[in-house]
């Protein structure tokens, strides 16, 4: 295992801090059958809207001020008229459809799209569609309601500075939220997601970042999907028949800090782990996983130049199953598992290449 040093793990976790602080102001085939998924022993069941708010943290208040809408075409008319500063507030009720924002807010004026857990965005189809789709649309904040029956749940396109606060994303066909296609500098915090996956089972991860190489063609040009320094954080996120959070090739300098993951509902052909790091530079601190039908965490190089400097600390996996706690490719890659992570029910132990500090 090639360490970097002591200096540099503490001026890694120095920086973590600082931007977790800063920040608060291959391709998918169409048919495919979900395979079953196996049953593991998990404390994050699912969750009706009513029950979200003792599983996860509360998100970023709605507004009081700002437009009301009611049914599925009002809210189409309001993402139609979005402009710097505009709060749209969803009563509760079903908005079936497949909604896109195209219009940013500004760094001073944010656009808000908020309502409680009973305002559901239905796609009305796990086969097609995306929930809601913000599409070079920058400087939104999402929070408090629910997208469900979708193929995708929430997708962010070529889109920086979105704030994703206090969702409940569930029964979606792929994966529930995905940062892809050079969207940056996002935060998804204090989210509920379950039931992912049932479409297509290797394509149900729960929070994604970034695209596999394979698809950069479709989405930066043919160059790396630079989905860089997004902040994952909070999250409570189980049943996902594929990986919990999967970061990408081509990503650079995230954070994935506090969340809860569970292997309940994991299909061992789709995922082995509760997060896979593909990306670099990024920082795993202060999650706690249950339950997985291989390691809890992982770390590969997938894409030649990616998979490195990845830093985890203060984690708590909770294996329960066969493999590791931390899994690293190979020791080349450079990352710095701390000592001060744990791993408890993992018949491997904690990790293949020991631990750092």
């Amino acid at each position: 295992m090639r360490h970097t040093g002591t200096c540099r793990q503490i001026a890694l976790i120095a920086a973590c801090a600082a931007f977790l602080g800063a920040a608060c102001g291959g391709s998918h085939p169409s048919q495919q059958a979900a395979r079953p998924r196996p049953a593991i022993a998990s404390p994050s069941p699912a969750a009706s809207p009513s029950a979200r708010t003792s599983l996860v943290a509360p998100g970023v208040a709605c507004p009081t001020t700002g437009q009301p809408v009611a049914g599925a075409g009002s809210l189409q008319a309001a993402l139609k008229l979005a402009a710097p500063g505009t709060v749209i507030r969803l009563a509760p009720g079903i908005y079936t459809g497949n909604f896109v924002a195209t219009a940013s807010g500004t760094s001073g004026a944010p656009i808000t799209l908020c309502g409680p857990a009973e305002a559901v965005i239905d796609g009305g189809d796990i086969r097609t569609g995306y929930g809601l789709h913000l599409d070079k649309a920058s400087y939104w904040s999402l929070l408090g309601f629910s997208v469900q029956n979708a193929q995708k749940g929430v997708v962010i396109d070529h889109a920086s500075h979105v704030l994703i606060s206090g969702l409940y994303v569930h029964s979606i066909g792929d994966e529930a939220i995905h940062l892809r296609a050079a969207s940056s500098d996002n935060i998804v915090e204090n989210t509920m997601v379950r039931d992912t996956g049932h479409l297509i089972a290797r394509f149900g991860e729960g929070i994604y970042v970034g695209s596999a190489h394979s698809n950069w063609c479709n989405y930066t040009a043919c160059g790396p999907d630079t989905s860089d320094r997004n902040v994952i954080r909070g999250n409570d996120v189980a049943q996902t028949t594929a990986e919990n959070v999967d970061i990408k090739e081509g990503t650079t300098g995230g954070v994935i800090a506090d969340n809860k993951f569970s292997g309940a509902g994991m299909v061992s052909s789709a995922a082995t782990a509760w997060v896979n790091v593909k990306g670099n530079g990024w920082t795993i601190t202060g999650n706690t996983g249950f339950g997985s039908v291989g390691d809890g965490f992982q770390v590969h190089e997938v894409y030649a130049g990616w998979g490195q400097h990845n830093v985890f600390h203060g984690n708590q996996a909770n294996v329960n199953g066969p493999g590791f706690g931390f899994y690293v490719q190979r020791s080349s890659l450079g990352t710095v598992v701390g000592c001060d992570n744990t791993a408890t029910g993992a018949a491997k132990g904690l990790s293949n290449l020991g631990c750092a500090g």
